[in-house]
C-alpha cells in the first residue's frame, strides 16, 4: 500500500506541461526561437509560429505538425506596428486564445561608431527590440487577462545589463525592453505573469560571423557560448505553471558573463 505522503505533489515528467496551451513565438523559425517552438510543442501547446518570411515559418511549422501539435506560421515584421495587430488577429481567430507569449524576435547591428549610426538603422533597432514587444503585449496581455491568466515571455540580452561601444541603440531598446517587463508585470498581474530571459551569447546562426576565439570560449563563468537548446528549460519553466509565483523577473542565462 502506498503511502500519500510520500507522492509527490506533481511528477518532474508534468513539471513543464503545456498540454492545451496555445503559445504565439515571434522570431520562432530559427534560433533561439526555433529551440523553444519545438520545446512547446514537445511539452503539449500547439504554437503560432511568426517571422518575416512565411516560407521559415512553414519549414518550423512542419516540424511542430510531425511532434503531434497544430502549427500557424505567420509572416509579420515585429517592427510593423499593424503587422502585429494582423498577427494577433490571426492567432485568436485560429486558436480562439493565446496562453503563452514569447517576444523573441531582435536584431542588434553594430555601426562604426555612435556618430555614424543613422537615424534609419536606430529607428529600426528600437523598433524591433522595444516598440514591437510593447504592441504586442498590449495587444495580447489584456486578453490573457481577461481569459484566465498567461505568461509573457520578453527575450532580451546580456548587452541591456553590460553595453559595449557602438550598441547604443541596441542596448537601450533591450534595457527598455526590461523596464517593460515591470510595467506589463503590474499591469496585467496577478493571473499574467510576465518575466524577461537575459540571454548571453549563444551559437546560433548569428554567430557564424564571429571569429573564430569568440565561437570558442566567453569572458564568464562557463567560459563559453551556450548551445542553443540551453535556453530551453528556462522557457519551459516561464511557460508552464511551475513558475506561478515568478513574475517580473529578469533570469539570466548567459553562462555568467561578467
Amino acid at each position: 500500500m502506498t503511502d500519500e505522503r510520500t507522492k509527490s505533489p506533481l511528477a518532474p515528467s508534468d513539471l513543464f506541461d503545456l498540454s492545451g496551451k496555445v503559445a504565439l513565438v515571434t522570431g520562432g523559425s530559427r534560433g533561439l526561437g526555433r529551440e523553444m517552438v519545438r520545446a512547446f510543442a514537445t511539452a503539449g501547446a500547439d504554437v503560432v509560429i511568426a517571422s518575416r518570411k512565411v516560407e521559415a515559418c512553414e519549414a518550423v511549422a512542419a516540424e511542430v505538425r510531425e511532434l503531434g501539435r497544430r502549427a500557424l506560421p505567420v509572416a509579420a515584421h515585429v517592427g510593423h506596428w499593424d503587422d502585429l495587430g494582423r498577427l494577433a488577429d490571426v492567432a485568436y481567430n485560429t486558436f480562439g486564445k493565446v496562453d503563452v507569449l514569447v517576444n523573441n524576435a531582435g536584431m542588434s547591428p553594430v555601426a562604426p561608431s555612435s556618430a555614424e549610426t543613422s537615424e534609419e538603422l536606430f529607428d529600426k533597432v528600437v523598433a524591433v527590440n522595444f516598440k514591437g514587444p510593447f504592441r504586442l503585449v498590449s495587444l495580447i496581455g489584456g486578453r490573457m487577462a481577461e481569459t484566465g491568466g498567461g505568461s509573457i515571455i520578453n527575450v532580451s540580452s546580456s548587452g541591456a545589463l553590460m553595453p559595449q561601444p557602438r550598441f547604443g541603440p541596441y542596448a537601450g531598446a533591450k534595457a527598455a525592453l526590461n523596464a517593460l517587463t515591470t510595467v506589463f508585470a503590474l499591469e496585467y498581474g496577478p493571473t499574467v505573469r510576465v518575466n524577461t530571459i537575459s540571454a548571453g551569447p549563444f551559437l546560433t546562426d548569428i554567430s557564424k560571423a564571429w571569429p573564430e576565439e569568440k565561437r570558442r570560449s566567453t569572458r564568464s563563468a562557463a567560459g563559453r557560448p551556450g548551445r542553443p537548446e540551453e535556453i530551453v528549460s528556462t522557457a519551459l519553466y516561464l511557460a508552464s505553471d511551475s513558475s506561478s509565483y515568478t513574475t517580473g523577473a529578469l533570469i539570466r542565462v548567459d553562462g555568467g558573463l561578467y
